[in-house]
């Protein structure tokens, strides 16, 4: 037998065939089979085994189980990250209080908003005029019951001697309009209106019924205010006619001083301060002692003030007549 036939590798080996054509179809073969160049001494393939590599036919299935697992664990690490990137969301975030104070500044004010503070605003200021002048009045609302009816007998007596005057005008007119001799008679009124307004000018004498009010000082601490408050009482009560210490009392009198320099129109005047007043007795004494009035003021004061009443008062001083400098009678 030839040798070739004795030797079945020979035969199989390219590289011991003596044919070429064999041997460039075994290197076609391998090469496209991915094997080494013919150039480099082959020797025996690994197997897969070997390499750690599963066969073919293994590692499709497990590619594929791969990319599932993969797939899987993507949509879990983003259901993972998706709290996470909330919470820091959150975190980064404004805070309730810093909602809260954005919500409330810088304010926004509507019209309907604007108007109703406005009415609040002027509710509260009546209220509180209204609390002003009730503390104002806090002597009243503390006297005691008998005090304040002879507080409204005093308003009565004054609404009735406002309607006295009333009817006593009405009279005139009424005499006027009916006297044959209206010229006569319109000269006796008008005598008599002169009377009326020389003991309001202080420039007649006057008596009639009254009282005497005396006010002592030991320490000097009557103040000028205090004779013009009295004065002021007496003239609300109806008091018709005022003498102070031998000093006529008129309507443009004035006060000045205190202690041992009181004036009254310029005529200094000592103490004690004896006040001669003509009118309604029942009338003139409780004006004076009302709970804040003039009588408890003066005891305040470490001064004595004392009320008698009687049924001939005689004021005698006079103040000389002045005439107007400007003013003159509009009657023609």
């Amino acid at each position: 037998m030839p040798e070739n036939s004795e030797n079945p590798e020979n035969s199989e080996n390219p590289e011991n065939s003596e044919n070429p054509e064999k041997r460039e179809k075994f290197e076609k073969r391998e090469n496209s089979e991915g094997a080494p160049s013919p150039e480099s001494p082959r020797g025996p393939e690994p197997s897969d085994s070997e390499n750690g590599r599963a066969p073919l036919s293994s590692q499709g299935p497990q590619v594929s189980g791969t990319s599932g697992q993969g797939e899987e664990a993507g949509e879990s690490a983003e259901a993972a990250d998706a709290p996470a990137d909330s919470a820091a969301s959150g975190g980064a975030g404004p805070s309730g209080r810093r909602r809260l104070a954005a919500a409330l500044w810088p304010p926004r004010v509507t019209r309907a908003q604007l108007i109703v503070a406005l009415l609040l605003f002027v509710l509260g200021l009546g209220l509180a005029i209204q609390v002003s002048s009730t503390s104002e009045n806090s002597a009243l609302r503390g006297a005691r019951q008998e005090d304040l009816v002879r507080i409204l007998d005093e308003l009565d007596d004054r609404t009735q001697r406002l309607e006295d005057e009333k009817a006593r005008l009405e009279k005139q007119r009424s005499e006027l309009e009916s006297s044959s001799d209206q010229a006569e008679e319109a000269r006796k009124q008008t005598q008599e209106k002169e009377r009326q307004l020389g003991i309001l000018a202080g420039t007649v004498a006057a008596e009639g019924p009254g009282i005497t009010l005396t006010i002592g000082d030991p320490s000097g601490a009557v103040e000028s205010d205090m004779l013009l408050d009295a004065i002021q009482e007496l003239r609300a009560a109806g008091a018709e006619a005022i003498q102070v210490n031998g000093v006529r009392v008129v309507a443009d009198s004035y006060f000045t001083g205190s202690g041992d320099d009181m004036r009254i129109d310029g005529t200094k005047v000592a103490a004690p301060y004896v006040f001669k007043v003509i009118g309604k007795p029942e009338d003139l004494e409780p004006a004076l002692n009302i709970p804040g009035g003039v009588v408890q003021t003066l005891e305040k004061e470490q001064a004595t003030a004392t009320v008698e009443r009687a049924p001939k008062i005689v004021v005698d001083a006079l103040r000389p007549a002045k005439r107007p400098d400007y003013a003159q009678s509009s009657s023609q």
